[in-house]
């Protein structure tokens, strides 16, 4: 397997607290014309590499839910099957844990599990109850009504016990993420005593897209991201791209924004400058292409024509000694120097060389996909690059990327090779059409 670069941009803001419902084992295999319990056996697999990858990637508590309580309804083969395959994953990477300062949680009920699996994970639980680097939930006979059920018998325990009042299950004993209140209430649940009990983000994988009562009380103000792959096919590459599409979206608790971008522009200003510059650039009228680019990046930034004329130098190095030389490391140096002077002048909330290497990176695939339809790859790109920007998420996103791909394929089209000058007038239009319809969508999207 391909060892992932697991470094993060500067500025990344990585969830505390990762929930994983790794579904699609069974259908992995189906797929591959293997039996079912060859999926769960990869998917295992999968579950320590991710663990691992989770504490590179500096999250500190990582929830994994492993069997529901719906789960029993399978069939007996296939659940000894599982419960030898848990047996297994403690045997394995209960010595690496303790080393790394992980505690294990058990989250569920312990009654129905075999004994020999209850034994192991109460040692699991025991021997790494005093770590404190990190915490690992494993979510085994989980039902997010069955915990909470379980949690009010025990507080209403202490109620008629005296110990505490049905009002004292109300008091705010903390908040989450300084914004969301902790109840007195979350001390009956399985995640009692943890350092950050709340998901921050709930990874679902195999295109599902439900809840299915995971983490009931817990997910109130969770993000969510649903995963296409099968969870065999997660990956810790998968992880931190799914890490860097959270940092980007903008979490108010009910609240409003803390940062919202300049987005003053007039779509139709925007998309006319950007094909004149196209256009200049094409016909290698230098005049009209500094032009047009300097009103382009002064509309689309709000930036005075001087601090935009400022920003030019950097973008032609980029393109002349970069793009057409295919240095990528020369244009991405340069488009880091672009976007740091972007958000000098503007204070918005992104890391310039991070965006600069995005930029980059979609040239390069576009001129990969030139002549090529499909062009997801481009709009994968694109919502990285407008989502580091912006600070969006890439399902908000795929509107926008859809817009600006479709922009790209004409303007594409109308510097091809022998057609008339006719037939790339009409594609000029057509890609300052879907240019305005990318900047309306952008504009009201990030407003």
């Amino acid at each position: 397997m391909k060892k992932t670069d697991l470094s993060l941009p500067e500025g990344t803001k990585v969830p505390k607290h990762i929930a994983i419902i790794p579904d699609g084992n069974r259908r992995w295999a189906r797929e591959r014309g293997l039996p079912a319990l060859e999926g769960h056996r990869r998917g295992a697999k999968v579950v320590t590499e991710i663990v691992r990858a989770s504490r590179d990637l500096g999250i500190h508590t990582v929830t994994l839910w492993g069997f529901s309580t719906e789960n029993w309804n399978r069939s007996d083969s296939e659940i000894s099957f599982l419960m030898q395959i848990f047996e297994d994953l403690i045997d394995e990477n209960l010595k690496e844990a303790k080393k790394e300062g992980v505690r294990i949680y058990h989250l569920g009920r312990k009654d129905r599990i075999t004994p020999k699996l209850r034994k192991k994970i109460e040692r699991a639980v025991e021997e790494t109850q005093d770590n404190t680097r990190h915490v690992f939930n494993f979510g085994l006979d989980y039902g997010g009504h069955d915990e909470l059920l379980r949690a009010i018998g025990k507080a209403l325990g202490d109620v008629q016990r005296g110990e505490i009042t049905v009002n004292d299950l109300c008091e705010v004993v903390g908040k989450y993420s300084g914004k969301y209140p902790y109840y007195l209430f979350k001390n009956y649940l399985d995640t009692k005593g943890q350092p950050y009990p709340y998901p921050d983000l709930v990874i679902r994988t195999s295109g599902e897209q439900r809840t299915s009562g995971f983490l009931t009380w817990q997910v109130a103000y969770a993000e969510y991201r649903w995963e296409t792959d099968h969870f065999p096919d997660f990956s810790s590459e998968k992880l931190k791209q799914a890490i860097l599409d959270f940092s980007r979206r903008r979490r108010r608790f009910g609240g409003t924004d803390e940062m919202v971008p300049k987005v003053n522009f007039d779509p139709k200003k925007a998309a006319q400058y950007e094909v004149g510059w196209w256009k200049a650039h094409h016909y290698r009228d230098t005049v009209k292409m500094r032009e047009n680019f300097v009103k382009l990046v002064s509309e689309v930034y709000s930036m005075d024509l001087e601090s935009a004329s400022g920003t030019l130098d950097c973008f032609t190095r980029a393109v002349v000694e970069g793009h057409n030389q295919r240095d990528w490391v020369v244009a991405s140096e340069e488009m880091s120097k672009f976007y740091q002077l972007i958000k000098e002048s503007t204070q918005m909330n992104f890391d310039p060389r991070a965006v600069g290497i995005l930029e980059v990176a979609w040239w390069e695939i576009h001129d990969e996909l030139e002549e090529v339809v499909d062009k997801q790859r481009l709009e994968d790109a694109l919502v990285e690059l407008y989502g580091e920007i912006y600070q969006q998420s890439a399902m908000q996103l795929q509107k926008a990327a859809h817009l600006r791909a479709m922009a790209t394929f004409e303007h594409d089209l109308a510097e091809k090779e022998g057609i008339s000058s006719a037939e790339a007038g009409k594609h000029w239009k057509e890609a300052q059409v879907y240019l305005e319809k990318f900047y309306h969508e952008l504009r009201e999207l990030v407003s």
